[in-house]
């Protein structure tokens, strides 16, 4: 079990206070667990309380003892309800702060409510920007466990040819697949950050089912096994002469790369043959802008109109109708982290250690959609890859 070091725990600390001092931030409160991940080192059920100034306090309901086993924080108290909040703080020295951030885009409104009620009714802000500038910007720590969790994405993909054959359904096909990933220390839960937005390892799809749209805030869709899920594999089985695609997210010690392959059993159309090549041109054009400075819709931009100049206008990133507006997204202890290489992002800039994932894909409905993805970090001259299997559309 790799337990996040002191050292990067204190250094996103400090982080998050410069940002408060910048947002005139008395204090900042944090509940979700991928955030209280990322500053903590654990999941336990409580809450952060982050000062301007000194030390973090991580106050657990529920386990304290795993708490203090699992975060190398230096200050962690046990805790039953935000009417403790005033008797630790002053515990620690700490005055009650009459202005509080916390995560507005995610923390439900009667939760605020109660945090709000414990803390003496001070305003609350939304504290959600800050903690994703912070998160955005990857450690070496950060980026050493991503390759790790690139090792699994590349198992999966060596695995397809093993075992893909005409007459599988995508979902056992898929099956296959996850089990692969799980024995390599796949966690299994893909966090996303976005309301409602849900996603289990990735999505695996033949033919026409890849081109399916659905609810999520995805290029693909699929058509899944029932409407209480319905996104990803179904029961349709595996034909000659169609796209496959392996859409996986990788997870190793809580932090995830996202890549896409391709697979056919044949030659593919011409259509799509040649639409899976005018993406790795994308991709690769995508790769020689994308260094720090450049802005995150400025790259879109410029990739949005190279795939209409190619004619995929109705195409690109979905079918018309559902397209989505980005072509890369960050990674991290979520799968939708900044950086967003979208529409509108045009006044952020790339930094050196962001991590993305950058996914240019065509869909044909009735056909069936093909792609590439692969998941960077930012280095100073340009991107590095992590994620780093074979990019060649693999005929069988």
């Amino acid at each position: 079990m790799r337990l996040t070091p002191t050292t990067e725990l204190v250094n996103r600390v400090e982080k998050l206070q410069k940002e408060m001092i910048i947002h005139s931030l008395e204090a900042v409160l944090i509940l979700q667990n991928a955030d209280l991940f990322y500053f903590t080192g654990a999941i336990q059920q409580g809450a952060l309380y982050v000062p301007v100034e000194g030390e973090a306090i991580y106050l657990v309901r529920k386990d304290f003892a795993r708490a203090r086993m699992e975060s190398g924080l230096k200050e962690i108290v046990p805790f039953k309800s935000p009417r403790d909040i005033p008797g630790v703080l002053a515990d620690f020295g700490y005055a009650l702060p009459k202005i509080v951030g916390m995560e507005l885009d995610v923390v439900p409104l009667s939760v605020m409510q109660r945090f709000q009620k414990g803390l003496g009714e001070c305003t609350i802000s939304d504290a959600t920007p800050l903690i994703r500038n912070v998160r955005s910007v990857k450690s070496d720590y950060e980026i050493n466990i991503l390759k790790d969790a690139a090792l699994i994405v590349d198992k999966v993909c060596k695995r397809v040819p093993e075992i893909l054959k005409e007459g599988m359904t995508d979902l056992e096909l898929t099956a296959e697949l996850e089990f692969v990933a799980r024995k390599a220390g796949h966690q299994g839960l893909v966090r996303m950050r976005g309301f409602n937005n849900e996603l289990f390892y990735g999505h695996v799809f033949s033919g026409p089912d890849s081109a399916v749209p659905t609810y999520s805030d995805t290029p693909l869709g699929g058509v899944g096994i029932n409407p209480s899920f319905p996104q990803g594999a179904s029961y349709k089985r595996i034909r000659k002469n169609e796209p496959i695609t392996v859409d996986f997210s990788g997870i190793f010690d809580g932090y995830i790369v996202d890549q896409t392959r391709m697979f056919s059993i044949g030659e593919l159309p011409k259509k799509l043959a040649k639409g899976y090549v005018d993406m790795v041109l994308i991709m690769n054009h995508g790769k020689e802008i994308a260094k720090p400075g450049a802005s995150w819709g400025g790259v879109y931009d410029e990739c949005l109109q190279m795939a209409c100049d190619m004619g995929y206008q109705d195409h690109f990133m979905g079918s018309k109708g559902a397209q989505v507006s980005f072509v890369g997204h960050g990674v991290g202890v979520e799968l939708d982290e900044y950086p967003f290489i979208a529409r509108g992002f045009n006044d952020y800039e790339l930094q050196e250690n962001m991590v993305f994932a950058f996914e240019p894909k065509v869909v044909f409905p009735g056909l069936g959609a093909v792609g590439v993805e692969d998941t960077f970090w930012v280095g100073v001259d340009g991107l590095k890859h992590l994620t780093f299997s074979n990019h060649e559309l693999i005929i069988l």
